[in-house]
């Protein structure tokens, strides 16, 4: 593998507290030195340049929550297609969510996933369900799945609703030092809901999910931990997806403060649409769990302000047209969000809040590479693998859904306001995306 020297750049790196001007020396699919501008142009013959002046460069980014519905779905995405929106998006590192067809919840199906036959542009890690089938009952083989390369366990989608399975889950999870990541909805309070409860509901005359629906099983698992670490003298850590309720996030904030290990994850969408995003029935405004009213989309910005949430996750999740072009009701949840999801973060946290450049790189490299082990990712230190992503955080662009690398086009944000646009994406010091 041949050298890539990135030059003229200002390094972003929130693993180091670096925040410079420096130049990159990429060798061999790792950080080979990072230097005072100048220093390595002059001493160092690389076979490729790169000119970064007037951007930022950082980690690559890493999501921890992605659909890729390969197998099974591949009408919808693939994990090549998939992955080259990943990077796109500024992405180098995506883990894989098990709800394919069949479900990814055997050695078998997880080294499939992750064979270079499936072409995956990026690096490729899954999340095995935590019960056979994603069905609630039986546990997986965690020990077996974790040896294979399983970096967490979760049903997504199909929240584990029975105490003394997500108990075992936790208990089995915490003996190999992975976490189990829940969709925190009591799927007993949600049946032929398809969207927030609330006015916008009401007006539309659809059911409504209750922010009690998310809340009683942040509430519930938080409960399950405490319980264990007194019996089982365990750290188990709970990862809860896509939090959307101001409720659950008061819920997380209180258990941190406890000393539980709770770490959890916010989308983009729920951290700049509410519900009135729906309009008229707009299926591409219909996810799981749902937009929310304004008052918890605030309190997900504060939960990504204060430090309470680990990172953003995408909750990718790409349909074909003819399962969003129906009545409301019926549509498939879920938006693409790969693509998307650096320019909102630029423009609704970091130009619109404030945030420091650092804090939002670190909610997306540093931040989800912890929550799942993935050490020297997320990084940018000598030795760390060669994830990079280089963007020119001025940059205002629209987004544009026809020219998606996904395979899918189902997203709200089609025509919106981006800030910061790619301009280069290298994974383990392969070139695996140029932008304009």
């Amino acid at each position: 593998m041949s050298d890539l020297l990135i030059l003229n750049g200002r390094l972003v790196d929130p693993a180091s507290g670096l925040d410079a001007a420096r130049d990159l020396l990429l060798r061999d699919g790792r950080v080979a030195a990072v230097e005072e501008p100048g220093v390595l142009k002059k001493n160092v013959a690389a076979a490729e340049t790169m000119d970064a002046t007037g951007m930022i460069v950082a980690p690559g980014l890493v999501d921890v929550h992605v659909h890729l519905r390969e197998p099974g779905q591949t009408y919808k995405e693939t994990i090549a297609t998939g992955t080259a929106a990943a990077a796109a998006g500024g992405f180098t590192t995506v883990v894989a969510m098990p709800n394919t067809v069949p479900v990814n919840d055997s050695v078998v199906g997880l080294e499939w996933m992750q064979d270079a036959a499936r072409g995956s542009v990026v690096k490729l890690f899954a999340m095995p369900a935590a019960t056979v089938g994603s069905l609630g009952g039986e546990l997986t083989d965690f020990a077996a799945l974790h040896k294979a390369g399983a970096v967490g366990f979760t049903d997504d989608g199909k929240p584990v609703l029975e105490d003394h399975v997500m108990r075992a889950a936790l208990v089995a999870a915490a003996r190999l030092g992975v976490p189990v990541s829940q969709h925190a909805e009591d799927t007993r309070l949600t049946g032929g809901c398809s969207m927030n409860a609330g006015p916008v509901a009401f007006r539309l005359g659809l059911r409504g999910m209750t922010i009690e629906a998310e809340a009683r099983i942040v509430e519930r698992d938080i409960r399950l931990l405490r319980e264990i670490e007194r019996a089982e003298g365990l750290r188990p850590h709970l990862h809860v997806q896509h939090v959307s309720t101001a409720r659950a996030m008061a819920a997380i904030k209180a258990a941190r403060a406890e000393g539980l290990h709770v770490t959890c994850e916010v989308a983009p969408h729920h951290f700049t649409l509410t519900d009135e995003a729906i309009a008229d029935y707009d299926t591409h405004a219909k996810m799981n769990p749902p937009l929310r009213a304004e008052a918890d989309r605030v309190a997900m910005v504060a939960g990504l302000m204060d430090g309470t949430v680990d990172c953003i996750a995408t909750d990718h999740a790409p349909h074909a047209a003819h399962e969003k072009e129906i009545e409301f009701a019926a549509a498939a949840n879920g938006i693409t969000g790969l693509e998307t999801a650096l320019g909102l973060a630029l423009r609704v946290l970091h130009k619109g809040q404030g945030m420091p450049l650092t804090r939002v790189m670190q909610l997306m490299s540093a931040g989800p590479a912890a929550i799942v082990k993935l050490d020297g990712r997320g990084a940018l230190s000598v030795g760390s693998f060669a994830d990079v992503v280089v963007f020119d955080a001025a940059a205002e662009w629209s987004f544009d859904a026809t020219k998606t690398r996904s395979k899918s086009r189902n997203t709200p944000f089609d025509g919106a306001a981006m800030l910061g646009r790619v301009k280069a994406t290298v994974c383990e010091g392969r070139v695996v995306f140029r932008g304009e």
